[in-house]
């Protein structure tokens, strides 16, 4: 044991508890049990086999109220793979469920006995016919493949809310549509083809001229068996037409028996079977879209009405108008949406009885823009619209960035509503849908139900397509509270089925929620005729049982979960799985939606039980260690919920007062700390470049095994040398700027060599002479030596070393802008980040004053908008492929390291896959895991083609990814300094 490892009790919850009634029992402990475990290892190998408590714990909540625990969790990497697990459920009798990113809001995500992890390996997009086309694995998040589309002016039909952490293959099995789909733009109506595995192991593509042919003689009772149900169900006249009824409006419950209409083969049945199936009829292995124009001429207009029914009355008016969406939001929603940033503040006002519509209009060309607008001026003549805010305009607009804003507002439905739910409460999402005519009148029915049962819910949703989301919340630890939601559930089916002849689900799918009330909305003929489908394709129930049919009329509220409150920065959290995709470990320990799951299961537990005691001893390196802490989390959580802040938290809590002494000790004469430092690169480089790098990285692996990995880092090849001493001379006299060389450059070099092996500057004189020659030139202070952003020990959780650099890096800035008069250029965007915003909450209230004065400027920023104008580009470069760090996305850079590269090179690439690289100062040292995993995706993408530039703006993150593409990264500026500098005579 390393001789400084952290005890795990320091994270053990502090707080006096009883154990919750689901919590997670102490014969699960020790995990997966024998011999399934032996026996899923020797059938897939050890690596793809999860089964500490923690791995299930933390695979066994979603975006839903429910909350089963797996008993094995799998990560296949192929077809291969995943035949041999149904093949080994069909022999032991065993159950299968699929689960890819999570965000599915019914239970579909969560299995009871064997769980397996459809993201990690299942990811990639190929692009056909020019865009007309896609191939997509089912791993992809609908975001990744719309980003790859819009280059050929195509999208995907489904658009759900989710779709920055929804996967395609999520998508298709529930069949989830979104803003715009409809009836007509979704997977049913969009999917040209597609490869599923069936419950027997039997590949089929349907794309295949000879797949009918290959599937009767693999499958033959299956084919018989479909196609006497077709034949059944197309003798019965009446059926016939209440099945083409039921999907005249969106609707996802139960499976889609039109596929018996629509198909003649055995394949083509499958084909639509599959949509909307839930993971009970096979596994999506591949699917190819028929893409949809991406008409980008978007005029949208936010418009206020005085009650939900008068929102809801316009609605028909907008549909006729050619209005693409339709969004409704009721008061509670818009006054939730406050917590979203961006959000009008004034927003929380909002009387209760205000709704909103989202109108949208989308042409491909400015004729049709005009026309369009001149439609929606007509409907806005005839409507009554209220101004309960001053930020409220009711206009139509083109603004992108106003546009952008509405959207964001709206698809925060469920989490920013969910996050303002009281603490401790579950939250539960309901979606129907009634016929587009009759939404006034379910509006107003809705809300009568749900304030006789005593919900204060918040509704939204579809409103061109007649379809309604919303929201209760209830304590499932409170026996009365299950109860209520009971009644309020039997009575809503009642209300949609009877009154409006609705669909219980429009878009979400059935799930665990509904699935008792299937019989209630398709009547007992063609419920059964679900059952006896399932029983063709899926003889041995193999599949995701009773997540679609389930006889039991309670199963709704069986395995819902309390959510026992946590830290208070992530107690919001709902856990809906946004944060997912940025996560630098998400492939690695766990996710910061995990985390949070993770801690809540402690906090279920009684003090001390062996199931808490197997969570605390995986927590310290499964969230913590390895947590980047770069909180592009916050950014993708529409409430901001910033998980990395929690995990530094937690580091300080594991920190005895000697290591935080210590921590001090370095702030406080950091001076000798950044001398030494760049001593020990220089060593370091010296004896590396005398052929020692395996030398060294052994005597580091050594040291960090005897004192602790994540206080020694571990020596890479790729760290540059030293940077000189000496930084270049400036003088104050005319300083446009006082330039601050970030500490990470002021102790490494940066590249050795430019394009065509040219000398490359420095980056501090790179800034130095770009600037000048704009005639912008900057000081750099006598005194920067010494001085840090404070990330180094924030980013550690060391509190008392953070407080000393704070305070001593904002006085010397205030000192050398002339209290703020200068601006002060800082040339790595994490310490950009760091001083402009990180420091703030450590520093002195008196120092706090000083910051309100200073003016902080990313590099990118000052360069973009202040020199390149200035400047001549004599040399551009052919191609550039950039790295946007995530401390640009907090700063919003991104667009300014784009700017800069395109005035260098005629080609400037952001790889789709671009992230964050994890490196995070010294982390992708103490870690190299973490970043080795984080950037394989991105790497992957840069390679596959050469570039003539690779390009950043913070030197950790250059050494990152090139450790990842083995190709010298380099920063945006020196670049510009390259590009612009006269060529010699």
């Amino acid at each position: 044991m390393p001789l400084l490892e952290p005890d795990p009790e320091a994270l053990r919850p502090g707080t006096a508890r009883e154990p919750a009634p689901d919590r997670v029992t102490d014969r699960s402990a020790t995990g997966t049990p024998e011999p399934l475990r032996a026996e899923l290892t020797a059938l897939l190998g050890a690596d793809k086999v999860l089964w500490k408590i923690s791995d299930l714990v933390r695979y066994a909540s979603d975006a839903s109220p429910y909350r089963f625990l797996p008993r094995v969790v799998l990560v296949p990497e192929d077809i291969d793979d995943i035949s041999a697990i149904l093949s080994y459920a069909h022999g032991k009798g065993r159950e299968v469920v699929f689960r890819a990113a999570g965000t599915s809001l019914n239970g579909q995500a969560q299995g009871e006995d064997i769980l397996v992890d459809v993201r990690r390996h299942w990811t990639g997009i190929e692009v056909l016919d020019d865009g007309a086309r896609a191939r997509i694995r089912p791993g992809t998040t609908v975001l990744r493949a719309n980003t790859t589309l819009a280059r050929y002016g195509r999208l995907l039909g489904p658009d759900p809310a989710s779709a920055i952490a929804c996967t395609v293959g999520g998508v298709v099995a529930n069949n989830a549509s979104g803003m715009t789909a409809g009836t007509t733009r979704n997977s049913y109506r969009t999917l040209a083809s597609l490869t599923f595995v069936l419950p027997s192991g039997t590949v089929v593509d349907t794309a295949d001229p000879a797949a009918d042919e290959e599937l009767a003689r693999a499958e033959p009772d299956l084919c018989a068996g479909l196609l006497a149900l077709k034949a059944e169900i197309e003798a019965d006249e009446e059926l016939t037409a209440r099945i083409r009824a039921k999907y005249a409006i969106k609707n996802t419950n139960g499976y889609r028996l039109d596929a018996f209409l629509d198909g003649a083969t055995p394949v083509q049945l499958l084909r639509g079977l599959m949509v909307g199936s839930e993971g009970t009829f096979g596994f999506i292995s591949e699917t190819v879209f028929d893409t949809l124009p991406l008409d980008r001429r978007v005029t949208s207009a936010l418009l206020f009405f005085p009650s939900l029914t008068a929102a809801a009355a316009a609605v028909p008016r907008f549909n006729e108008a050619g209005a693409i969406a339709v969004e409704v939001m009721d008061g509670n929603t818009l006054r939730a949406s406050v917590s979203v940033k961006g959000v009008p503040a004034d927003w929380a006002a909002l009387p209760r009885e205000t709704a909103a519509l989202l109108v949208e209009f989308r042409a491909p060309d400015e004729a049709g823009q005009e026309a369009f607008e001149e439609a929606a001026a007509e409907v806005m003549r005839g409507l009554d619209l209220v101004v309960p805010a001053a930020s409220v305009t009711n206009a139509f607009t083109r603004d992108a960035g106003t546009i952008a804003g509405y959207w964001k507002a709206r698809k925060a439905f469920v989490t920013a509503v969910g996050g303002s739910r009281p603490s401790g409460t579950t939250l539960i999402t309901e979606d129907f849908a009634v016929p587009p005519d009759r939404l006034a009148d379910a509006c107003e029915a809705l809300l009568e139900l749900q304030s006789r049962h005593g919900f204060d819910a918040a509704v939204a949703g579809h409103a061109a397509h007649g379809n309604l989301h919303f929201l209760l919340a209830f304590d499932a630890a409170l026996p009365a509270d299950v109860e209520r939601y009971d009644a309020f559930m039997q009575e809503f089916c009642a209300l949609v089925v009877d009154r409006f002849d609705g669909s219980l689900k429009a878009e979400h799918a059935t799930g665990r929620n509904i699935a008792p009330f299937l019989e209630r909305e398709w009547g007992q003929r063609a419920t059964e005729l679900m059952w006896r489908t399932k029983q063709v394709i899926d003889p041995k129930g193999v599949l995701a049982p009773r997540i679609v049919l389930d006889r039991d009329p309670r199963a709704h509220l069986r395995g819902l979960k309390t959510i026992p409150k946590v830290e208070a920065v992530a107690d919001p959290c709902i856990e809906c799985g946004f944060c997912e995709p940025t996560c630098p470990s998400e492939d690695l320990t766990t996710t910061p939606r995990q985390r949070i799951v993770l801690r809540r299961e402690m906090m279920r537990q009684a003090d001390g039980s062996p199931v808490e005691a197997g969570l605390l001893d995986a927590y310290g390196y499964d969230a913590v260690d390895t947590c980047a802490g770069d909180s592009t989390c916050k950014l993708a959580c529409p409430v901001g919920i910033d998980t990395g802040a929690m995990m530094k938290g937690f580091r300080h809590r594991r920190h005895t007062p000697r290591e935080e002494r210590i921590a001090a000790l370095t702030a406080k004469n950091f001076r000798v700390v950044e001398a030494s430092a760049r001593l020990a690169v220089a060593a370091g480089d010296a004896i590396g470049k005398r052929g020692g790098d395996r030398l060294l990285a052994s005597v580091t692996r050594l040291a960090r095994r005897a004192v602790r990995p994540d206080l020694v880092p571990e020596w890479l090849p790729q760290l540059p040398g030293s940077a000189a001493r000496e930084l270049p001379r400036t003088t104050r006299a005319g300083a446009s700027a006082v330039y601050y060389p970030a500490c990470v450059n002021r102790v490494f070099a940066g590249p050795e060599a430019g394009p065509g092996g040219t000398p490359a500057l420095s980056l501090a004189e790179a800034v130095v002479a770009v600037s000048e020659r704009a005639g912008k030139p900057v000081w750099i202070p006598e005194d920067v030596a010494g001085t840090c952003c404070a990330t180094i020990w924030h980013s550690k959780g060391y509190d008392a070393g953070n407080r000393v650099m704070a305070d001593r890096i904002v006085e010397a800035a205030w000192g050398w802008t002339a209290g703020g008069t200068l601006p002060l250029v800082v040339d790595a965007s994490s310490c950009t980040l760091g001083i402009a915003e990180e420091v703030v909450p450590y520093l002195s209230e008196d120092n706090r004053e000083l910051h309100r004065e200073l003016t902080v400027v990313d590099s990118l920023v000052w360069a973009a908008g202040e020199l390149l104008p200035e400047l001549t580009v004599f040399e551009r470069t052919g191609s550039a492929v950039l790295h946007p760090t995530c401390s640009m996305e907090h700063l919003g850079d991104v667009e300014q390291l784009r700017v800069l590269a395109e005035a260098c090179a005629e080609e400037v690439t952001v790889p789709d896959g671009a992230g964050c690289c994890a490196f995070a100062g010294d982390r992708g040292m103490l870690h190299k895991e973490l970043t080795d995993t984080a950037t394989a995706k991105e790497a992957a993408e840069v390679n596959y083609r050469d570039y003539d530039a690779y390009l950043s703006a913070n030197r950790m993150c250059e050494i990152g990814m090139e450790r990842a593409t083995g190709h010298p990264y380099r920063s945006a500026l020196i670049e510009l300094e390259r590009a612009t500098r006269p060529p010699s005579r």
